[in-house]
């Protein structure tokens, strides 16, 4: 089976009740999506810019609060994804 290249496989799983979430997708933010954060902040994987977009574009959807208790390891691979989207394709 193919592997999306929209997830990101989580170090630490997030639990949700009694779902554990071992991996999250992200899909292209639109313009709705990336309302409020400034695109710069996003581009320098700003902190609090990454916890505003995230829930906008996860799959399974994230609340913030989870997305405040996600492991560095985990948030980082996370905001390489979301600075992914924001790059050209004519600049890949």
């Amino acid at each position: 089976m193919e592997q999306n290249e929209n997830v990101v496989v989580l170090e630490s799983p997030i639990v949700r009740g009694d779902t554990v979430m071992t991996q999250i997708e992200l899909m292209k933010p639109n313009a709705g999506a990336l309302r409020g954060v400034r695109l710069s902040e996003l581009a320098g994987s700003d902190v609090d810019a990454l916890l505003v977009v995230i829930p906008r574009i996860s799959v399974p959807s994230l609340t913030k609060a989870e997305c405040n208790t996600l492991a560095p390891a985990d948030l980082i691979a996370l905001a390489g994804k979301v600075i992914g989207f924001l790059t050209a394709k004519s600049d890949e």
